[in-house]
């Protein structure tokens, strides 16, 4: 066999292994592709929100000084019940100590401040030390109450409330949802549209 035959035998086997890789990797690129796109639906599946009018999801959890706290404890007031994704991040951190700022307002409104997220009472502790937040924290490990209300993020490795607020009338109804929240002034938006409420007047 010539040097040329050898050469072009040669070429020939080595762009069909290339081709051969070429499609492996493009295999692998698709799984991954269908792999990403299933846990973003998973994710966007997590819990159905409740809906407005409708009686509010229960819960039973436990905040940063390990008190117990259930929806009916907050009978007879406004509540916000806001969930968060971490302690001490910081669009977190400017929600959290908006809502402590603006406290006193939102309770002469007849309404109390109650925070969720999945993170344990130990880092709710901290978080609350740290900024002085005068509100309860409440924990989620179980995600169990989060998935209720349909605030779940589920990315397989990792699960975090979204940042969803959820105004809930005296009564134990579904009062407002907030999906779009704007950390900076979301604190004012929640007394804008409590003042509303007290006054008779429709969101």
């Amino acid at each position: 066999m010539s040097c040329r035959y050898a050469a072009e035998g040669m070429s020939g086997a080595y762009l069909k292994i290339f081709k051969e890789n070429d499609m492996k990797w493009l295999a692998i690129v698709v799984t991954l592709l269908v792999f990403t796109s299933l846990l973003v639906a998973r994710a966007a599946r997590a819990g159905e929100l409740p809906e407005v009018g409708k009686p509010a999801p229960d819960f039973n959890l436990t905040d940063q000084n390990g008190k117990r706290h259930t929806l009916k404890d907050y009978r007879g007031k406004w509540l916000v019940l806001y969930f968060y994704p971490k302690d001490d991040t910081p669009g977190c951190t400017e929600e959290a100590c908006a809502f402590r700022d603006d406290l006193e307002q939102i309770t002469s409104l007849g309404a109390e401040v109650v925070g969720v997220s999945v993170d344990d009472s130990s880092s709710h502790a901290e978080f609350a030390k740290k900024y002085h937040l005068p509100f309860p924290l409440l924990s989620d490990p179980t995600t169990e109450t989060t998935e209720r209300y349909g605030a779940l993020m589920n990315l397989m490795v990792i699960k975090v409330a979204r940042r969803y607020t959820f105004l809930i009338t005296p009564q134990g109804d579904i009062g407002k949802v907030y999906l779009s929240v704007e950390t900076s002034r979301h604190s004012q938006q929640i007394i804008d549209d409590l003042k509303k409420l007290v006054a008779g007047k429709e969101l």
